[in-house]
């Protein structure tokens, strides 16, 4: 109960702005989605340069104002084709970026991409069914640097790395995440339902911040860097460990593997 209303008061705009005025006083980092090209423009400058979901709302513009940083190489990837705006934009800049046609999670397209210096994602994470296997996948990617934002839940302290998976649910439990009265407009699969038409376009999961840093930690990153919004968080990472893996056995190497369990089980007192 007590959670729903913290939900409901951020997302009152006079208490989200009240809210953001008093971290910004304390000398906390608040984040906000027209800060995103600063960070590009701090860090893009002699390095590659990929923009994982570069095409929707935005057409391609991160990965121009990366090239136009100094970025050495820059690619885009989208499972949207390139739009006519991107086309255009392209053409007037006499441009280099590349755009990429795939599902990042996909090994083809981890294999277009390659080892870029700094990862670039924002707005993607929520609209994946699967937000660990893209992590995996940008932790594949990244030589140097993640810059992610993505929409986040309120922390609720009393429950650690929670999570809210909005397919499906009732019309009266995606009300409370409907976030119209802060201007986002329409929510595909909170506002109406979930629309299987739509894809990826649909909002999945709603990862609370200790669950977004938790699946950082284990695709193999470390977060250096925290802009925190009620109903956001943007993060700058460090690729510390190898991505997750599973190594799928050979049938031999699986056969004696569960030989030796089978043989362990019957040995083992009852």
């Amino acid at each position: 109960m007590w959670y729903r209303i913290k939900v409901h008061l951020f997302k009152n705009r006079s208490i989200n702005y009240i809210w953001r005025y008093a971290m910004a006083y304390l000398g906390r980092h608040v984040g906000n989605y027209a800060k995103l090209p600063d960070y590009i423009r701090n860090h893009a400058a002699g390095r590659s340069f990929v923009d994982i979901g570069c095409m929707w709302g935005v057409n391609g513009e991160y990965a121009f104002i990366a090239e136009e940083s100094g970025a050495t190489e820059v690619k885009g990837v989208d499972v949207f084709g390139p739009t006519p705006e991107f086309e255009e934009k392209k053409q007037a800049r006499n441009s280099n970026v590349t755009f990429i046609l795939g599902d990042a999670t996909h090994p083809d397209t981890i294999a277009q991409v390659g080892v870029v210096d700094i990862v670039f994602c924002a707005g993607v994470l929520y609209h994946h069914p699967s937000p660990f296997d893209l992590l995996v996948a940008l932790r594949r990617m990244c030589g140097e640097m993640l810059i992610l934002r993505t929409s986040t839940i309120p922390e609720n302290r009393a429950l650690p790395n929670m999570a809210v998976y909005w397919p499906m649910l009732s019309p009266t439990d995606r009300k409370l995440w409907n976030l119209a009265n802060l201007g986002v407009t329409h929510q595909v699969g909170i506002t109406n339902g979930f629309e299987p038409e739509q894809g990826f376009g649909n909002w999945f999961w709603g990862l609370s911040p200790s669950a977004l840093e938790s699946l950082l930690a284990n695709a193999g990153f470390r977060v250096d860097f925290r802009a925190t919004e009620p109903f956001a968080r943007t993060v700058i990472c460090t690729p510390v460990a190898p991505p997750f893996a599973h190594r799928l056995p050979g049938e031999e190497e699986a056969r004696h593997l569960a030989a030796t369990i089978s043989e362990e089980g019957l040995a083992s007192p009852a």
